[in-house]
């Protein structure tokens, strides 16, 4: 088919594996996420995320339609809604949109953002992130989503899953991570040995088979936050994540890695 583009028009918007309301939300798109069409059917996209190549299946309906020099011009914006709850955007009919943190604002000039020939006033201030230059209070940044559910797939306050959460955060400090933790390990730089990590370094751990099936960023070289039932604080050694409720290490510790 011939190449088309859209972004997200809604808040949140499900990613599923497959073309039906029964399948599995693989993850969501955002506020403002740029995609491109890959396949149609009457009702179901399937779609490619501009942001970090996620692909899945979503509801025609929640996509505005773009040319592709808006896709290209536009698709990575540096303005986004902050790690805050107040995130509102104006439609021009007066309706409000209630924004999830780390949701892209596109074309973001004098106040407002624009989704093709739409326009929204933005209600709030913006968060200015420079992708070349990553800087940010990560450990502010992933506080915020202490206590927020877990959620497979989930990229908000109010349902996140553990890679989903690592992107997030990273996101909105300026630094662009794919969406799976298996993805995200093979970026970085290797971090030797836990003592020597720091504030925001992430560690990823495997399964018994030896795949990497979880994430979560460093506060210390002996604390941990990652959404493991909640986004939640652990302590965690050598040998992994040591969970106090359960009084036992929930996650084998594989590798660190630094990414600012």
């Amino acid at each position: 088919m011939e190449q088309q583009f859209g972004v997200c028009r809604v808040s949140i918007a499900p990613l599923r594996s497959e073309p039906r309301d029964q399948a599995e939300i693989v993850s969501q798109l955002l506020f403002g996420d740029f995609v491109e069409i890959t396949e149609k059917t009457e009702k179901w996209w399937r779609v490619k995320n501009a942001f970090d190549d996620y692909e899945g299946w979503m509801d025609f309906k929640q996509l505005e339609l773009l040319s592709a020099e808006s896709y290209v011009r536009y698709g990575n914006s540096n303005y986004l809604a902050p790690a805050a709850l107040n995130n509102s955007l104006i439609a021009e009919d007066g309706s409000r949109f209630y924004l999830g943190a780390s949701s892209s604002l596109p074309d973001f000039r004098d106040g407002y953002c624009h989704l093709g020939d739409k326009r929204f006033k933005v209600d709030f201030e913006p968060l200015q992130v420079n992708y070349k230059e990553p800087a940010g209070a990560l450990s502010n940044l992933a506080l915020f989503f202490q206590n927020a559910p877990y959620l497979w797939g989930g990229r908000t306050l109010f349902g996140i899953d553990c890679s989903g959460f690592v992107q997030s955060v990273f996101k909105m400090a300026g630094v662009k991570l794919k969406r799976d933790a298996s993805q995200q390990a093979e970026e970085g730089t290797l971090v030797d040995f836990l003592p020597e990590a720091r504030m925001g370094d992430v560690a990823f751990f495997d399964n018994p088979e030896g795949r990497i099936t979880h994430v979560g960023i460093l506060l210390n070289h002996h604390e941990i936050i990652h959404a493991s039932g909640k986004v939640r604080i652990d302590p965690i050694d050598d040998q992994g994540i040591f969970n106090k409720e359960l009084n036992k290490y929930t996650h084998q510790l594989r590798i660190i890695k630094r990414f600012i």
